[in-house]
């Protein structure tokens, strides 16, 4: 008998084996990565349409006690003049008047306008805007159906 035959079994991975391993991980997250950053983006999406929701709530409330709305909205008790951060710093959001020729008393238009890595994985929704009339928008490529 040999000195081969005689050695025990050895245990572990060929290199074939382990590469086979790490291509089929790639490929899993080659898929599963730019699925994650979508799903991530809309969840950030919903944090600023919630936030619109909530300022044109308080305008609304404003416009019941004072007849008009506010481009300010300090004067809805948020801490900031020209725009308020939406949970997590997403988005900010700000208000002004809906277009040349009406009157801020007519109507108000909010804009969510994203910051950090939401500008630059949502070029789909862009800047999201919610006015007093109840019409949404946005500024990207996609639809008011898809981001809204």
């Amino acid at each position: 008998m040999s000195a081969e035959t005689n050695r025990p079994h050895e245990r572990g991975f060929s290199l074939i084996e382990l590469m086979i391993t790490v291509a089929v991980l790639a490929i899993i997250a080659t898929i599963a990565y730019p699925s994650y950053i979508s799903q991530v983006t809309k969840s950030h999406r919903s944090t600023g349409q919630t936030k619109l929701l909530e300022i044109m709530q308080a305008q609304e409330r404003y416009f019941t006690t004072n007849n008009t709305y506010t481009a300010d909205l300090t004067d809805l008790g948020y801490g900031s003049a020209g725009a308020v951060p939406a949970d997590g710093g997403w988005y900010t959001l700000g208000a002004a008047i809906c277009g040349a020729g009406i009157s801020i008393n007519e109507c108000v238009l909010l804009t969510a306008t994203p910051q950090n890595s939401q500008a630059t994985n949502d070029t789909t929704c862009g800047n999201l805007t919610l006015n007093s009339r109840g019409q949404k928008g946005e500024t990207g490529t996609g639809t008011v159906d898809e981001c809204w």
